[in-house]
């Protein structure tokens, strides 16, 4: 991953998190794969566990221990109304400037 795809992707991590929360609950390692199988190649897990971390004490989601069969519980993430809140911002955000960046790469052909 290129230098600048890295820093445009730390400024939108934390929305893609919450967007796959709100399809489904999951666990870091979870989320962490389904990243990859987008694309996301370089993501590691002590990424996306801190950035879990980070969301849970905002209280944007709701986490259960959940037995695994490998080792200690898995902490399961699921976004509360709290989270959906803040998902609906980012998404109006995003549009936002989405539409402005297609307007100036237009303006600029």
């Amino acid at each position: 991953m290129g230098r600048q795809e890295t820093e445009m992707l730390k400024g939108t991590l934390e929305g893609m998190v919450l967007a796959i929360l709100s399809s489904r609950p999951a666990y870091g390692y979870e989320i962490t794969a389904w990243l990859r199988g987008q694309g996301f190649h370089d993501i590691v897990e002590g990424t996306i566990y801190a950035l879990l971390v980070r969301v849970e004490q905002r209280g944007l989601v709701d986490v259960e221990k959940v037995p695994s069969e490998k080792g200690p519980p898995r902490k399961v993430y699921t976004l509360n109304g709290r989270g959906r809140e803040y998902l609906d911002e980012f998404w109006r955000t995003w549009s936002f400037l989405a539409e402005r960046l297609e307007q100036l790469r237009s303006e600029g052909d």
